[in-house]
């Protein structure tokens, strides 16, 4: 059975400053209102980015530092569960330095339980309503799981959904848009000539998992070129159904000149068995990941790979679920918020030019 364990606390932020700054002053130097300062240092998601970066701007070069004891005495600290069936460590450790950072800012505590199956959810739902949250998050694939989101709205509990493709209108969701970034990496590997690409899917009962083959497949077919079914082999979004995976098509003749892997831990397993074969990497294969979490840069070579801001997108959902938090004790309804952010296909060293342009001085074909 789960068990809670509180990670992080933070009490939230006064208008009372150790360094002898107020509220008043960094408003002032930020050209807007006390109001505004208030929610940035609250974690508000009601306020635009540009509008933040001045606040947060003003703050440093004030040196301001709320009083966080007088604001605890007064309000009382959020409790913030985080409900994780996550396969990628990596994935939840950079999900966690947001969603910390941002209960640090907006005076949350956050409470983990982990989950397996559905009797387990319950139970780690059961274990986090029983700790006094206010509030949870749902990572994937739990996000995908309307069993779970319907515990949630059926309890009468706020959940962000975080990272679904498909998110439901009635709960708020933080996300990228999976399908184009994957477009976008499956046409850098045409663009370098690459025509034989593998595919490595993830788990099929996560929404982006399926998007990313999506598209994956409609980019070949916009280049006029069909996927065999030998060339899309299934994983899990672990590194060790990355290698099993891997080894499935660079065991085929011939072997694919590319492998597009949907995250990066199954990308990193591809690199593993292609340098345990003595394939050199980029100059006989191509990999290419997804999500740019910390494994990305530290095998090698480091991966090509679509940069998803999770932990950017763990500071909205925190600033989501705390606004409607406050929303619903004020008595005012909360609409289901939908938050896109944005992507960027990162270029390193583990995806190059198919191997007869490059003999050719080519880029692309």
């Amino acid at each position: 059975m789960a068990t809670s364990n509180k990670a992080a606390h933070a009490a939230p932020a006064s208008s009372d400053a150790a360094s002898g700054a107020t509220v008043h002053d960094v408003a002032r130097v930020a050209g807007v209102s006390a109001m505004t300062v208030s929610r940035v240092i609250n974690g508000r998601a009601s306020v635009s980015a540009a509008t933040r970066d001045k606040v947060e701007a003003a703050i440093t070069s004030l040196h301001y530092q709320p009083n966080l004891a007088a604001r605890f005495a007064r309000t009382g600290t959020l409790r913030i569960g985080l409900l994780y069936s996550n396969p990628s460590a990596a994935f939840l450790s950079e999900f966690l330095v947001g969603a910390m950072d941002q209960c640090r800012q907006g005076g949350g505590q956050l409470l983990l339980e982990r989950c397996e199956d559905i009797d387990s959810q319950r139970a780690g739902i059961a274990c986090l309503v029983a700790a006094g949250v206010d509030g949870i998050l749902v990572p994937p694939p739990l996000c995908d799981s309307p069993a779970v989101l319907a515990q949630l709205n059926q309890m009468g509990i706020p959940a962000i959904a975080v990272a679904t493709a498909r998110p439901s209108p009635d709960v708020s969701a933080v996300r990228i848009d999976d399908y184009e970034g994957a477009l976008a990496m499956t046409r850098h590997l045409l663009a370098l000539g690459h025509r034989d690409i593998g595919f490595i899917e993830g788990d099929p009962a996560h929404t982006p998992a399926l998007l990313r083959r999506q598209a994956f497949e409609d980019a070949m077919r916009e280049a006029g070129l069909q996927v065999p079914p030998r060339r899309v082999a299934q994983g899990y979004f672990t590194y060790r159904s990355g290698l099993d995976a891997a080894r499935q098509l660079l065991a085929q003749t011939p072997r694919p000149s590319a492998i597009f892997a949907s995250n990066d831990d199954m990308a990193a397993a591809t690199l593993a068995v292609a340098h345990g074969m003595g394939l050199q990497v980029p100059a006989e294969l191509s990999v290419c990941g997804f999500d740019d979490t910390p494994v990305a840069t530290t095998v090698w070579p480091e991966l090509t790979t679509i940069h998803q801001p999770i932990a950017d997108m763990a500071r909205a959902a925190v600033s989501l679920v705390i606004d409607e938090i406050r929303q619903r004790r004020a008595g005012e309804t909360a609409p289901a918020t939908h938050r896109l952010m944005q992507f960027t296909l990162v270029e390193r060293a583990s995806s190059g030019v198919y191997a007869p342009l490059a003999a050719k001085g080519q880029r692309k074909p």
